[in-house]
């Protein structure tokens, strides 16, 4: 057999060689997926030495945008789809409109035909769902308002390139423009029938199959794949439930794919969310997400192998125009239009900066245009540069409008200040202002404790502290948890714990103790770090998952780390002590007459 079969080659090239530049990336302060573009372009076909398949890569890489969006179904639900319809389905159709209108503007101007033109507006209104994803998921915006407008958005644009996908080639077809396949189906029933459906007939059936996949989706989707989930949960097979997860998640988008023409990524998140309403859902997104990482990074060494570093001497100034639609003005755009439905500026600069690229569609429709004879491929690579930069300065774009946050808050609160109105109506003005849904203050507490995160450890903590009088506050990310919080009374400020800015406003310096209650052991190390090195007596308490997650959070600073599988053993050995060794007394907590295990460490949960 082959070693050098170009799979794993292809596996093997775009995982190493990002693993590298992603690291050096990191190294520089620089988003990773700077190194996985890099590493792309590296072992691309315009760039000397090793080039991977460049049919594989992208075909890996879908897989990975399929795992993404299932990972973010699973966290999504129909109401909170639902919620944001009024500002996500009319928001995201504007905003295409505005995106593509300058597109074909661009093309008119470089005398491409007008259907090229459109083709090339169209390909770049789409934002990319991995890249938009991935920003929202390190921001931990994902499960708040501001990432659930976002993801909204991102399914209507979806939504429209699916629609885009099957009028194009019709349209191609019927203008006489190119060389176009007829829609199967369409041609079926044309034939059937004899009848010449025309654009406004593939246009219907466009619609009838999405809405049917919708329609299957939540009637017999969101019974049968809980069920069955629960079936497979109860075999006590953790191999066979991870097998499972994987077999829904790519079977249902590919189902959908080939069944019903809706894109893969739209079907993968559909079976996420019908999934989510499974009490299951938590432990089918942690199997998921070691190959959701992986793919999503083939994904982006995918995007660099199209890249052909020549046209950014060849064609400098349409580059630049291209970059100035998908990053100025779909973003400009995005940011109006939020505005304009009076949600907060946090929201707006948040939605804007997440649509100021574009990725995996874009690249579809580019191909398309191209096969089809509509676009040049001129356009095509100018879709392929403007994607690879825009991918690139879309952290630098969230990280400007974070800075910009705070000025314009301070100009707005000027006007209202200035405002020569009277006071009761300046009261009322200020009242009208919609309030950010995030926004925080310094806390006045001192010696006191911090709680980081309120899930099922952090409330049970939090609760005690509140009933024994401990002044603390609590710093969660979740807009449901913060809500609930304060209507409980309990301080909190909504944000980030790994952000200094954060623990700045929890008085850090001036606190007596941090409790850091999240699972994610990396994030946890972070702020245990940061804690120590501006407090040095702070008392630090943490949470771990085996022995090398407890070495690693003392490493960085934690006094105390509790270790659950542990203190689950010492509980049973307890309990266990009471019936086998009458003459040890049981107790809730562990006494100096506590039977202890050995040192060895205990089995990882399954």
């Amino acid at each position: 057999m082959p070693h050098d079969t170009p799979l794993i080659s292809t596996i093997v090239g775009g995982l190493v060689l990002a693993f590298i530049f992603g690291a050096f990336a990191h190294r520089l302060r620089m988003p990773p997926l700077v190194g996985y573009l890099i590493a792309g372009v590296l072992v691309g076909p315009h760039t000397p030495g090793y080039v991977a398949d460049q049919n594989l890569a992208p075909e890996l890489a879908e897989i990975g945008v399929i795992l993404l969006m299932f990972g973010v179904g699973l966290h999504f639900s129909l109401k909170d789809l639902l919620s944001v319809r009024g500002i996500a389905v009319p928001g995201a159709i504007v905003q295409i409109a505005f995106a593509t209108l300058l597109g074909w503007g661009l093309g008119a101007f470089m005398g491409w035909p007008t259907g090229g033109s459109l083709v090339f507006g169209l390909a770049l209104s789409v934002a990319s769902t991995v890249v938009l994803l991935k920003a929202l998921q390190e921001r931990r915006l994902v499960e708040t308002e501001r990432g659930r407008i976002a993801v909204g958005w991102l399914i209507v644009e979806d939504l429209a390139m699916v629609l885009a996908l099957v009028l194009i080639p019709a349209a191609a077809s019927i203008g006489g423009e190119g060389h176009a396949p007829v829609e199967p189906l369409s041609a079926a029933l044309s034939r059937l029938f004899d009848l010449d459906l025309g654009i406004g007939g593939m246009i219907a059936m466009t619609l009838v199959k999405v809405a049917l996949f919708v329609a299957l989706m939540l009637v017999f989707g969101r019974k049968l794949i809980p069920w069955t989930m629960y079936r497979i949960a109860h075999t006590g097979s953790r191999e066979l439930f991870r097998l499972g997860v994987l077999a829904i998640a790519l079977g249902v988008a590919f189902g959908a794919a080939k069944l019903f023409g809706v894109s893969l990524a739209l079907g993968a998140f559909f079976a996420g969310m019908v999934l989510a309403e499974s009490e299951l859902s938590h432990r089918a997104a942690q199997e998921s997400l070691p190959l959701r990482d992986a793919f999503a990074v083939l994904f982006f060494v995918s995007v660099g192998m199209l890249f052909d570093p020549n046209i950014l001497i060849d064609k400098p100034l349409p580059i630049l125009a291209t970059i100035f639609i998908i990053v100025i003005g779909k973003s400009v755009a995005a940011l109006l239009i939020v505005l304009a439905f009076k949600k907060p500026l946090g929201t707006a600069l948040t939605i804007s900066a997440s649509l100021g690229q574009i990725g995996e569609f874009s690249f579809i429709l580019a191909a398309l245009g191209v096969e089809l004879g509509l676009l040049p491929e001129e356009g095509r690579d100018l879709i392929l540069a403007g994607a690879i930069i825009s991918i690139i300065l879309n952290p630098l774009l969230f990280f400007l409008c974070d800075r910009m946050r705070p000025l314009l808050d301070g100009a707005k609160r000027e006007d209202v200040v200035a405002d020569p109105a009277p006071a009761a109506d300046a009261i009322a003005a200020q009242e009208e202002m919609p309030s950010e849904d995030d926004e925080v203050h310094p806390t006045a507490l001192s010696g006191h404790a911090i709680l980081v995160g309120y899930g099922r450890v952090g409330s049970i903590v939090g609760q005690n502290l509140k009933s024994s009088a401990t002044p603390f506050l609590v710093i969660e990310d979740s807009d449901k948890r913060v809500g609930e919080l304060k209507v409980q009374g309990i301080e909190t400020l909504a944000g980030n714990a790994v952000m200094r800015e954060t623990l700045d406003l929890a008085n850090l310096s001036g606190a007596r103790s941090i409790a850091i209650a999240i699972p994610n052991a990396f994030e946890a190390c972070r702020i245990a770090e940061q804690a120590r090195s501006v407090n040095p007596s702070i008392l630090i308490v943490a949470r771990a998952h085996s022995d090398a997650e407890v070495d690693e959070l003392k490493h960085y600073g934690a006094d105390t780390v509790i270790m659950g599988e542990r203190e689950i053993a010492l509980g049973m050995v307890d309990r266990l002590a009471q019936v086998h060794h009458e003459s040890v007394p049981y107790e809730d907590g562990h006494g100096p007459d506590t039977i202890m295990p050995t040192d060895d460490p205990l089995p990882e949960r399954e």
